[in-house]
């Protein structure tokens, strides 16, 4: 089985940390969908191959701001996965932006295959909702859950964003206690990061805008181990590093990446994995659809060698509390595994468990970073 993933690289407007590919026009926008279309039918298997009809088990909307798509686009979209793909995906996921989820468009996506929906909340401030450069404000995000359970979408996820500028425990407090008011069923959350080439890294480039002064490393650990303490008491289950869910609520998708499941990448700059090979489409919106136009897809591959990939399940599989299963490892990876991660072990960082699985202490979540870089293999 594998993941579907469109990319939908169209926004309103531009938020000032974002290093993922988009665009603010909108012109396009009906070619674009027209030309991920057409790829859907130029990526789908021959009738001789001896892999056709192999399942597409989930599908993932992201971007970008996929709910700035209309009805209709939406519609053409899930009409060719259904026709490709034969599909019959156990969760369907769209990324929204709260302002975007009006009553009508919930209830419109009630229509659809959709049964997830993931939103930016990113925090419940308004000003460092301004700062972020967000469309939304604080009390819309609550109103779009209501829209959202009204049209019977029952798996929400928001994502959360700590680590501002002079943020205090106090403030990230208030963020915890009214994400969890939400008792929505999946939680994400991400430090902020300074990306190279985003507008915020430009911004703090500039060391006399104090108003901008990164917030302290010790200061972000505090957060972070309030938000793991604060949401496993309320019955989420940590699963991986930055993400949260109640029982039976994981992502399956953004799992499949941890878990070395093949998943196929639509659209300009998505990224595709069979197991052996990476493929990544041109981050050119025009380039993508007139080469897409002109019956070409737009990429480039990466052939994978044994070492590439063992390094490849330090960096996903690690990340979560299931961990790394070393019994699916070449017996040269495992050992060289075990050798370097017995100190790791030792001091306590890492647990080794029955069934060979080599996991994250709670302690080793805050080093995570540290800990699987000695892992790689060099």
């Amino acid at each position: 089985m594998a993941g579907l993933y469109i990319h939908i690289p169209f926004c309103k407007s531009r938020c000032i940390y974002c290093g993922f590919y988009s665009t603010v026009g909108q012109e396009l926008r009906q070619r674009y969908i027209d030309a991920v279309c057409r790829e859907m039918e130029m990526r789908c298997l021959p009738p001789s191959s001896s892999k056709q009809g192999e399942r597409i088990s989930t599908v993932y909307l992201g971007g970008g701001t996929p709910s700035q798509l209309t009805a209709e686009q939406l519609q053409q979209l899930f009409l060719y996965i259904n026709k490709v793909y034969d599909c019959k995906a156990e969760e369907v996921t769209i990324e929204c932006n709260p302002d975007d989820i009006t009553p009508e468009y919930a209830a419109m996506l009630s229509q659809l295959p959709v049964n997830r929906v993931s939103m930016g909340a990113q925090t419940f401030d308004d000003r460092r909702l301004r700062f972020l450069h967000r469309r939304h404000t604080a009390s819309q995000v609550p109103q779009t859950v209501e829209h959202l359970r009204a049209a019977g979408i029952r798996n929400i996820s928001i994502d959360l964003m700590y680590g501002f500028p002079h943020e205090t425990l106090d403030d990230w407090q208030h963020d915890i206690d009214a994400a969890l008011a939400l008792n929505v069923e999946h939680l994400s959350a991400y430090c902020l990061m300074v990306e190279e080439g985003t507008p915020l890294y430009e911004q703090l480039r500039n060391e006399g805008k104090e108003e901008i002064r990164e917030c302290d490393e010790d200061t972000e650990r505090l957060m972070y181990e309030r938000l793991i303490a604060q949401l496993t008491a309320a019955g989420y289950e940590h699963y991986e590093l930055s993400n949260f869910a109640k029982p039976g609520f994981r992502s399956r998708h953004n799992s499949s990446y941890w878990h070395d499941v093949p998943y196929i990448g639509l659209g300009a700059a998505a990224h595709s994995y069979d197991g052996q090979c990476r493929q990544w489409n041109v981050s050119d919106i025009r380039q993508y659809i007139e080469s897409i136009e002109q019956g070409k897809i737009p990429c480039e591959k990466e052939w994978l060698d044994d070492d590439t990939r063992y390094n490849d399940r330090i960096a996903t599989a690690m990340r979560t509390s299931d961990g790394l299963n070393l019994s699916s490892l070449s017996e040269k990876h495992r050992q060289y595994c075990l050798k370097e991660a017995k100190p790791y072990i030792a001091d306590g960082l890492l647990q080794l468990t029955d069934d060979l699985r080599l996991v994250l202490t709670r302690k080793g979540l805050f080093v995570s970073d540290m800990v699987m870089s000695a892992l790689v293999f060099v």
